[in-house]
């Protein structure tokens, strides 16, 4: 599964279970991250025991994608049954304060900054 455009692309493998995004999302609202809602829904519904967000190359993420993560993270918590591993950037700074901020909906969650 692949979306991609000029200013993003968000991949999943299958194989080692990872979503990768990157590059800078700035779409406007939830109608424009549906396509990525749906996504992020698909490889939930497959019930994988181990997930990886790797998120080390998106350089930005707005307010609306924030939540659409923050929302991921919750239904994963409520399955119960996905370990998820979400890797982020020191380097990158929205990304320190706002991935922090996903282990308190998910204290189960690793992060990994480096």
């Amino acid at each position: 599964m692949e979306i991609q455009s000029k200013d993003y692309s968000i991949f999943y493998d299958s194989v080692t279970t990872t979503i990768s995004c990157q590059g800078s999302l700035r779409l406007n609202g939830m109608e424009e991250y549906a396509s990525i809602v749906k996504l992020l829904n698909d490889v939930a519904d497959h019930d994988p025991p181990t997930l990886t967000l790797n998120l080390r190359n998106l350089e930005f993420l707005n307010s609306s994608g924030i939540n659409v993560i923050s929302k991921f993270v919750i239904k994963i918590r409520q399955k119960g049954t996905i370990q998820m591993l979400v890797l982020g950037s020191k380097s990158i700074p929205w990304q320190g304060k706002s991935l922090k901020n996903l282990q308190r909906l998910m204290p189960k969650l690793q992060l990994e900054l480096e």
